[in-house]
């Protein structure tokens, strides 16, 4: 990419677009538009196609999506469907109609079968029923992958498809019910350590194991991508280690110095055993994550104290 071509980030004020802009101005790139979602709606056809036809932008990075965790995944999953269709429909097309140069689209791990092989090749896209918890999320992001591929193959664009594993870090929602499983559990153990709680409940067994990436690893992938992949094949992108929800909570107990007892109750969803995503072809490319475990979440606790003054950090 040029220094100076016009980059635009949908989404660029959640977890993810904000780490793509905090790169891109890191790395020298100065003509980056991110509106709000107050200025532009990404839901309406008519406001994007009007963005579009006005600014006319050379890269597209399509972060912008409604995303949650279990509870929200299952309870709103109308909202996460036409949501997130709607969004995807918009941005490809008119990136299409504006004659892009290339498009990155952020999909999601929950696009893999509930039963593929562990870790997960990019080959196994489309090859079995999805988790029932996060299907209708899952659906809309695959739908996106398969409008980069269907565009491209009929029109002759270069959009591409990456694939994060379990994403955190600055400046997400650390709503305790509808966020994602870290953020949620930094909220709930630092409530429980403000009120001085003896224990703390978490969803499932503890056993399931997931693959998570800090945001801004996924940024700097997601940059490496755009200016130096030549393909435009859907690529996974992950940390290349996969943690149990049991590790993690204790992790962060250790992190977060809280006292109580951690409670892991099998009465509430705990999703697919596994999830970890195969890296080796970004790998052979030349990109490797850079921020441990350790490192990502102590940052996002960090974060998480400096957004929510009314909890003191002891």
């Amino acid at each position: 990419m040029d220094k100076n071509a016009l980059i635009f980030i949908a989404g660029a004020t959640g977890m993810v677009g904000s780490a793509v802009k905090r790169q891109l101005v890191a790395q020298g790139y100065t003509n980056i538009i991110c509106p709000s979602k107050h200025e532009l709606d990404l839901l309406n056809q008519v406001h994007v196609a009007n963005f579009f036809s006005t600014y006319k932008p050379d890269y597209v990075y399509f972060v912008a999506g409604k995303v949650g965790g279990i509870y929200a995944n299952n309870s709103y999953r109308a909202d996460f469907i036409y949501e997130n269709l709607q969004m995807t429909c918009n941005v490809i097309h008119q990136s299409y109609l504006s004659s892009v140069k290339r498009l990155l689209f952020f999909a999601c791990n929950c696009i893999y079968p509930k039963n593929s092989v562990q870790p997960m090749q990019e080959s196994a896209i489309g090859g079995g029923i999805l988790e029932p918890t996060s299907d209708a999320f899952a659906t809309a992001k695959l739908a996106g992958v398969k409008m980069c591929e269907s565009y491209n193959r009929q029109y002759g664009t270069d959009f591409l498809s990456i694939i994060p594993s379990n994403v955190y870090g600055l400046n997400q929602s650390y709503e305790p019910l509808n966020s994602l499983v870290i953020p949620s559990l930094i909220h709930r153990m630092a409530l429980a350590k403000r009120d001085s709680s003896d224990s703390l409940v978490i969803w499932g067994t503890g056993e399931a194991r997931r693959d998570f990436i800090f945001a801004d690893d996924l940024a700097s992938a997601a940059i490496f991508l755009m200016s130096d992949y030549e393909g435009n094949n859907a690529l996974n992108v992950g940390s290349g280690c996969d943690y149990s929800i049991k590790f993690l909570a204790k992790t962060l107990k250790k992190l977060m110095n809280y006292k109580g007892k951690l409670i892991f109750d099998n009465d509430f969803l705990g999703g697919v055993d596994k999830k970890e995503l195969d890296i080796e072809k970004i790998k052979s490319l030349g990109w490797k994550p850079s921020i441990s475990l350790d490192v990502g979440l102590n940052l996002t606790i960090k974060d998480f104290y400096q957004r929510n003054v009314n909890f003191e950090d002891k």
